[in-house]
């Protein structure tokens, strides 16, 4: 088997990819992710999604690949200019793009639960992971990628990593595949 991703890439992640290249933006989810974040996502009719670090858009136009006609989006970013490219190149009424401190997102959010959370950011990964997994239904996801050294960590960064995935291994309230592949990415599910 061949698990290159080359086929049914989403148009708007080539658009996208150009820009965030031009930009010289390197904290940007690789193409196996964001298929694996189409499939998992195609899984959740109905499903409301949330994005914890927009970026410049390159995994969400992987989600709204995956999103039925009933899902929704919200993509939460701090900064203007790369959601402003997400913005521009995905056009999709289901999707609501937030430009604000995801600290204070996640601190003020009392909505109603989501049925997939990734959380691309210190905030819902690193930071306020109790009030995140909180916001997170029975059976549904919450994937993080990034957890296999990667060129852009600061120093002393691998051992948050490591403290964080160790944080999961033991909690009882979710069920985790860890996957050394692509950037290394965690899945887990809600019991």
């Amino acid at each position: 088997m061949n698990d290159t991703v080359d086929y049914n890439i989403p148009l708007a992640y080539e658009r996208i990819k150009e820009t965030t290249e031009e930009m010289q933006f390197n904290m940007a989810s690789d193409l196996y992710t964001g298929s694996l974040l189409k499939t998992l996502v195609a899984s959740k009719t109905s499903g409301r999604l949330l994005e914890l670090g927009t970026g410049t858009g390159l995994a969400t136009a992987w989600i709204v690949a995956g999103m039925d006609e009933k899902s929704s989006l919200v993509t939460i970013e701090n900064n203007e200019i790369l959601i402003e490219v997400a913005k521009k190149n995905i056009n999709d009424k289901r999707v609501e793009f937030v430009l604000a401190d995801g600290y204070e997102w996640i601190k003020s959010y009392a909505g109603e639960k989501f049925d997939f959370i990734f959380a691309d950011a210190m905030p819902g990964k690193y930071d306020l992971f109790e009030e995140t997994i909180n916001m997170l239904n029975v059976g549904g996801f919450y994937i993080i990628d990034d957890m296999l050294p990667q060129p852009n960590w600061p120093a002393g960064h691998d051992r948050k990593v490591q403290a964080f995935i160790e944080q999961l291994e033991n909690r009882t309230d979710l069920t985790i595949t860890k996957m050394n592949w692509s950037t290394g990415i965690v899945m887990a599910v809600k019991k």
